[in-house]
């Protein structure tokens, strides 16, 4: 990580003042938030009735990894990307990355948990140093430390380095316009294909809703998006809900949006890993909605990670465990049948 400099209180956005405290836009649990104390997350705080991103330049992760780990198969393939996390999370649940998982003080505590503080142009200069194409905010829930991805973003843009986004989407219109505008490529997480009843029981989110109107918003800004599905069984594993999200996908977002099956493994939870089987149905019956992109993360890695053709189904990208093995395509096409895909190259 780059050299010390002088950590600095961030006052935070999307907020206003109400009797007896402040109301905070950035989630959509449009937390209330009294005087002293502070979010869901635990790192945004109300101080004298203004709110402050405690989290702001608190760097828990910096790594340089593939753009695959993030779930964006279709955008700068086998380029490398600066993934940066800070702490804050607006959703607590089994469903929460691996990261955060391994990380008790994640959950408990998140501004207890080891840092190092960076400015976003140290950031941006990190990625630039180690000839990443792009900088993904990740690990965590972004959103929440929205004031510092922001400005990151923004500053990245200034050069030649594009930015990625990983969210659960569970926010408001004006936070996601505003980053929106310094955004090239979104993997938004859904669970379970959006069940409502897994989201109340194991997430407190009694309104999936917010999570589509991103969507909608950012397809609305042209950002490129792919989308996980995480396939839990017992109660997020159904047929029907799967290929309404696939249906809800291609109509809204389009054919061509990429959809990623995720096999659910158990940590902490008396749920058992999702069978390979089922993750190949829903597979086959999402392409039968309308989707173009369907891919498949299992353990071991499965044949449904890789690209095929829609036109004429030759191989074109071949993948295992998220690593690209072959990249065929030739100027966006096929080169067996010259079809265009829908792949970024920017």
């Amino acid at each position: 990580m780059a050299k010390k400099v002088k950590e600095e209180l961030e006052e935070a956005l999307f907020w206003k003042k109400e009797r007896n405290g402040i109301r905070d836009f950035v989630s959509a649990k449009e937390d209330f938030i009294p005087k002293g104390k502070t979010d869901f997350s635990m790192t945004r705080e109300n101080r004298d009735n203004k709110l402050f991103a405690l989290n702001f330049g608190r760097l828990v992760a910096m790594n340089v990894d593939k753009i695959e780990k993030s779930n964006l198969f279709h955008f700068n393939p086998n380029s490398d990307s600066l993934f940066i996390g800070l702490p804050g999370c607006n959703i607590k649940s089994p469903f929460c990355s691996e990261f955060e998982l391994n990380n008790k003080l994640m959950h408990d505590n998140p501004l207890q948990a080891k840092y190092q503080y960076n400015i976003p142009e140290q950031v941006v200069a990190a990625a630039e140093k180690k000839n990443c194409k792009s900088i993904t905010f990740n690990y965590t829930e972004p959103m929440v430390w929205f004031e510092f991805a922001f400005k990151t973003a923004r500053y990245a843009h200034r050069g030649n380095v594009k930015t990625a986004l990983v969210t659960n989407g569970y926010t408001t219109e004006e936070p996601i316009k505003k980053l929106g505008k310094f955004l090239d490529a979104v993997t938004v997480k859904i669970f379970g294909s959006g069940n409502l009843g897994l989201y109340e029981k194991y997430m407190g989110i009694k309104d999936v809703s917010p999570i589509f109107h991103t969507l909608k918003q950012l397809s609305k800004q042209k950002i490129f998006i792919e989308i996980t599905n995480l396939i839990v069984p017992q109660m997020g594993d159904n047929l029907d809900e799967c290929v309404k999200l696939a249906a809800w996908i291609s109509h809204e977002l389009g054919a061509e949006t990429p959809l990623h099956l995720l096999q659910f493994q158990p940590i902490g939870v008396d749920i058992p890993p999702t069978p390979v089987s089922t993750l190949v149905r829903l597979a086959e019956e999402s392409r039968r909605a309308g989707l173009r992109y369907v891919y498949v993360h299992a353990t071991p890695s499965h044949d449904e990670e890789s690209t095929f053709c829609h036109n004429c189904r030759e191989l074109v990208v071949e993948r295992k465990n998220s690593i690209v093995k072959k990249n065929k395509i030739i100027d966006g096409r096929c080169p067996s049948c010259g079809f265009m895909l829908n792949f970024i190259s920017k």
